[in-house]
């Protein structure tokens, strides 16, 4: 269904009048000299559901540099590994309980006393399952702070 503004007739029934944002005038405007312009509303186009959609933000990423969702989907995917603590015959297992809980997150001092005295007496133990790229670092760590330590895919091994 179409009106015509001001009481005329449309021109064409696909004259849709369409202001933009900020216009004050009215629908009804004076006619001017050598501006016969013609609008029309259209009721359809005012109806639930009418308009033209916004063209959706496409995330790009420089190169050499992933998202954040790639980030956190590569995390998920990546199958888990294993941070193993071995014994050495040099540092003392007080030193050994505070590394632990100094570079991995959330280890507690009963935790951390159980993984030193398992690798004190059966030689290794595992100190944490997480994501390769932290184990490593872990490992890194641990090795940074003169600790033996070494990492394997937890579905490898015994």
């Amino acid at each position: 269904m179409e009106t015509a503004i001001c009481g005329r007739l449309p021109l064409s029934p696909n004259t849709v009048f369409n202001p933009k944002p900020g216009d004050k005038q009215s629908l009804c405007r004076r006619q001017r000299p050598n501006h016969g312009i013609l609008m029309v509303v259209s009721a359809a186009a005012l109806g639930k559901g009418a308009g033209v959609l916004d063209r959706p933000v496409i995330e790009r990423t420089t190169p050499g540099r992933e998202s954040e969702f790639d980030l956190r989907k590569k995390k998920k995917t990546t199958p888990p590994f294993r941070v193993i603590l071995h014994n050495d015959n040099h540092n003392k297992r007080e030193y050994v309980v505070q590394v632990l809980m100094k570079v991995i997150p959330g280890m507690t001092l009963d935790n951390a006393v159980n993984i030193m005295q398992e690798a004190h007496y059966n030689g290794l133990s595992v100190v944490i399952i997480c994501s390769q790229a932290d184990a490593e670092e872990h490992c890194m760590q641990l090795r940074g702070n003169g600790l033996l330590s070494s990492i394997e895919p937890e579905s490898g091994g015994c």
